[in-house]
């Protein structure tokens, strides 16, 4: 049975894990973030490699992809699940705090972006980089808006940027290529700021950064949802305690994919075992 998000019995809540899920390898950036800024947190992150990308599917394929993920993440007990994934928090997010309850906090990579923005751009140009469902959804625009900031956002789909990432194209001319074109599209024309809405994005963020030159500032929001999350868990009594070893992290797959678990070693330094998922068997 989970404990309610509520109750805070320090030897259990504490100790109970994060779960942090997207449709790939782009959430490992923010579980990185996470792990590198809260050393002592538990992770348990499930990636749904067997629909990526989530960028090109509908509102409802992604909610029902969320809820069966949550199902699990529930099961083992975690106190914060962390959409970490665009695309689901435009998509799902309402619905999966709604399904999920009392029995753990809720947080998205969206807001956590907004806020920043709001704080350090006001009256400015920001553009913005995500998948269709992210862009079309026009969440970022809508929650920019009611900052009443005077921010001006121009916003375009870049869909192919998270399938070359996933296939490993990263660092090398095709990946260079197909950001250039995006980049170049007059619809990013005199931007202060560039938001990478998606968290494959991070991964080819130098390639991004060379192409403005030092002009425009890339927001990777990794470490700004790693801080968004520090500062709930402080909020609701939900810190891990510091330990000795550091924590051991679980990750689950919904199709095995080698090119997944040996991203999910790179990123976290360290041999993983994956265990094999399937939201529909």
């Amino acid at each position: 049975m989970s404990i309610p998000a509520t109750a805070h019995p320090a030897a259990f809540t504490d100790l109970r894990p994060i779960g942090v899920f997207d449709s790939g390898i782009g959430g490992l950036t923010v579980a990185r973030a996470v792990r590198n800024l809260l050393p002592h947190e538990r992770l348990v992150y499930f990636g749904d490699t067997a629909h990526l990308p989530y960028g090109d599917k509908s509102t409802a394929a992604i909610q029902a992809y969320s809820i069966k993920i949550c199902d699990l993440l529930l099961r083992q007990q975690c106190k914060v699940i962390l959409i970490a994934c665009n695309s689901a928090s435009a998509a799902a997010y309402e619905l999966v705090r709604e399904y999920v309850g009392s029995k753990a906090r809720v947080l998205n990579v969206i807001d956590p972006i907004v806020q920043y923005v709001g704080q350090h751009y006001a009256g400015r140009t920001v553009g913005l980089i995500g998948t269709k469902q992210t862009v079309g959804s026009n969440v970022y625009r809508k929650k920019i808006d009611a900052l009443g900031q005077g921010i001006s956002l121009q916003a375009l789909a870049t869909p192919l940027l998270a399938p070359m990432v996933e296939e490993g194209f990263v660092h090398n001319a095709v990946s260079q290529s197909v950001v250039n074109n995006y980049l170049s599209d007059p619809a990013l024309d005199g931007i202060d700021a560039l938001v990478l809405a998606c968290t494959h994005y991070p991964l080819i963020r130098e390639q991004i950064v060379e192409f403005y030159q030092g002009q425009t500032d890339v927001l990777d929001p990794s470490d700004t949802v790693a801080q968004a999350l520090q500062a709930l868990l402080q909020a609701h009594a939900l810190t891990a305690p510091a330990t000795v070893q550091p924590p051991k992290h679980h990750f689950y797959v919904s199709d095995f994919t080698p090119s997944f678990e040996e991203s999910t070693r790179l990123f976290f330094g360290q041999e993983v075992d994956l265990e094999h998922y399937p939201l529909w068997e």
